[in-house]
């Protein structure tokens, strides 16, 4: 009898510590991975959701605006009523929260800020974040932004590229002269900083409206770290003379990896790497400790885990991809949020002048039936008709399952400067496409007809089906018009774009921060991350276009200025066709309805851990 009553009372106490886990604790699971904890190298959303747990920033957004700030660890947003916000949007004045630690228990300075941003610039790993803080801080070169100090770097030493400053394989600068190059390179992006007393006054060298987004909670690179904590793990020591050593590291040599030392709510109890990471409540939080003591991360590919788990408890939050859905709405205990605005949109790019060496992507390179020239794209005409071709309801009822809207230019719905009315969205109509493949190239396309490859990146269904889908009508309309869809490797399709081999590609492009230049510089500039890639006839067009307008939207700080340059950017380039808008994606949520504290940030990257609670 005794001996039952043990037992009992064990199973008890065991059904009680589960229950007060399940109730302090909230589980995500998802199918993406962490690369990365340090806040410079990051710049995808696993990392990104991660990193907000664990780091504060300046500032915050207010709930689910992405328009309005909340202090965070600036206790005031920067504005020009106050005189915060001094010269036209080139000075900002924050004043620094007082009594914040860091989860080593260090106590957060102003020189921390400084710090934080600075590495953040000086860090510029290959193909990341850097750019952000770099166009703003550091001055402008020939009156073009400087995305990296790299730039600098090279014109005050006279040389051709980054490289030539150093000993081959090393990072010892060839001479004295190429030495001083790079702290003079320093010293233009730390003559922006001063420190007064508890305030951090920041001095542009050149207006940059985006510039608070830019420091906002969701923009991992502007994390503040603790600069001692730092160097204690080998990182940059914060001076002139050795920044270049800490300069576009590998991921795995980078001190900051896999730790962690942040001023967050949360503070890394565990990462496995690939399959989950777990964070425990940070009591010390200069906000008050979060209502719940730990958040999981999980990785768990399979969705029907994902939704066993969910139904039974294990998890709280899943992800459900689109197809999926029907199976969790209308299911007791769980809440389906849908119709969520992302700020991204997926688009068709036309390649202007192909590099033809080598490529077979454009068959003959000819129009005579078997191929197309390579500057088959420049042609106002050829672009008009794909746009009029493409089934855009179609393949968001399709594709999407409604789950998408299609955009009338690079501006998604839900950022300023978006306009529902103008541009109006193309639609298909088979008549106008037929109408201008007629007129092109004064009928001899139509009566010769072309060949031609369309590629997509492998795994990513949407875009093979959309180019699937301009593969079905152009033959509909002309059986001459043969197009043949291919699949490649990520790796292969980013080097292919780059140098000019896809006469025609499908890509996407989501905010970095909330802001119209963000989208509109990346397509439309000729020096963008994709106008750059389509060719010499682009880049002229565009300089001719768009390069004025572009640099006239940052020299004011008035919203309404801004939008209205950005609406007539958008008409430019969708009365000459430059690009095919496919889609806006639309987000869903899926909780179970006990979860409760969630709201949706399009600007933050996945779960705000201490807003919820049970």
């Amino acid at each position: 009898m005794k001996k039952t009553f043990v037992v009992l009372l064990s199973f008890v106490l065991v059904v009680s510590a589960f229950a007060f886990a399940a109730s302090n604790m909230v589980v995500e699971e998802t199918i993406g991975l962490i690369p990365t904890l340090d806040p410079d190298w990051s710049y995808d959303t696993g990392s990104g959701e991660a990193i907000w747990q664990l780091y504060d920033n300046l500032i915050q957004y207010d709930g689910s605006s992405i328009s309005k700030f909340k202090p965070m660890i600036s206790t005031n947003i920067p504005n020009e009523a106050d005189g915060t916000i001094l010269d036209n949007g080139k000075i900002y004045v924050f004043h620094i929260r007082q009594e914040v630690y860091f989860h080593n228990g260090d106590t957060l300075t102003p020189q921390d800020v400084v710090y934080s941003l600075e590495r953040a610039v000086i860090f510029d790993r290959a193909g990341g974040p850097s750019w952000m803080l770099a166009e703003p801080l550091l001055p402008e070169i020939n009156g073009a932004y400087v995305d990296s100090i790299e730039q600098w770097a090279v014109k005050l030493a006279g040389v051709k590229k980054f490289a030539d400053l150093f000993v081959e394989g090393t990072r010892t600068p060839k001479n004295s002269k190429y030495k001083q190059a790079l702290i003079d390179a320093f010293n233009l992006l730390a003559k922006d900083f001063e420190v007064k007393g508890n305030d951090v006054v920041i001095h542009l060298p050149h207006s940059y409206p985006p510039f608070l987004y830019i420091l906002a909670h969701g923009v991992s690179t502007s994390s503040i770290l603790d600069q001692s904590w730092v160097e204690s793990k080998g990182g940059w020591n914060g001076q002139a003379d050795t920044w270049w050593k800490y300069h576009n590291p590998t991921r795995e040599k980078d001190p900051l990896y896999d730790v962690e030392n942040g001023t967050g709510p949360f503070v890394l109890q565990r990462w496995t790497k690939g399959r989950e990471i777990v964070f425990k409540r940070f009591d010390k939080y200069w906000a008050g400790p979060a209502k719940i003591e730990y958040g999981v991360i999980k990785k768990v590919p399979e969705f029907t885990t994902r939704k066993l788990d969910l139904l039974r408890g294990n998890a709280d939050i899943i992800y459900v991809p689109r197809q999926y859905i029907k199976q969790i709405e209308n299911v007791p205990n769980i809440e389906v949020t849908k119709g969520l605005p992302v700020l991204s949109v997926d688009m068709g790019v036309f390649n202007f002048n192909v590099n033809a060496r080598g490529n077979r992507y454009i068959g003959s390179g000819k129009l005579d039936g078997r191929g197309i020239p390579p500057d088959f794209f420049s042609n106002k005409d050829v672009r008009l008709a794909f746009e009029y071709l493409f089934p855009y309801k179609a393949f968001i009822k399709q594709v999407w399952m409604g789950q998408a809207i299609v955009p009338n230019s690079v501006i998604p719905k839900g950022l300023f400067g978006y306009n529902a009315n103008d541009p109006k969205a193309f639609s298909q109509n088979l008549a106008k496409a037929t109408e201008y493949f007629k007129k092109a190239y004064n009928g001899e396309l139509w009566r010769k007809g072309f060949t031609m490859t369309l590629v997509y990146n492998s795994g990513n269904n949407q875009r093979q089906t959309a180019c699937e889908m301009i593969k079905f009508y152009a033959r509909r309309i002309n059986p001459k018009f043969h197009i043949n869809v291919v699949s490649e490797l990520w790796s292969s399709f980013l080097d292919d774009y780059a140098n000019g081999r896809l006469p025609f590609f499908v890509v996407g492009w989501s905010a970095d921060y909330p802001d119209p230049y963000d989208f509109e510089q990346p397509f439309y500039s000729p020096s963008g991350a994709y106008g750059s890639t389509l060719g010499e006839n682009y880049i002229k067009w565009a300089k001719e276009n768009m390069s004025a307008l572009l640099m006239q939207s940052m020299k004011t700080v008035n919203q309404s200025e801004r939008a209205k340059i950005y609406t007539k950017m958008n008409e430019i380039a969708h009365n000459n066709a430059i690009y095919m808008f496919l889609d806006q994606p639309l987000a869903v949520h899926i909780q179970r309805s006990d979860l409760k504290g969630w709201y949706y940030n399009p600007m933050r990257p996945g779960i705000d851990f201490y807003s919820l609670y049970k």
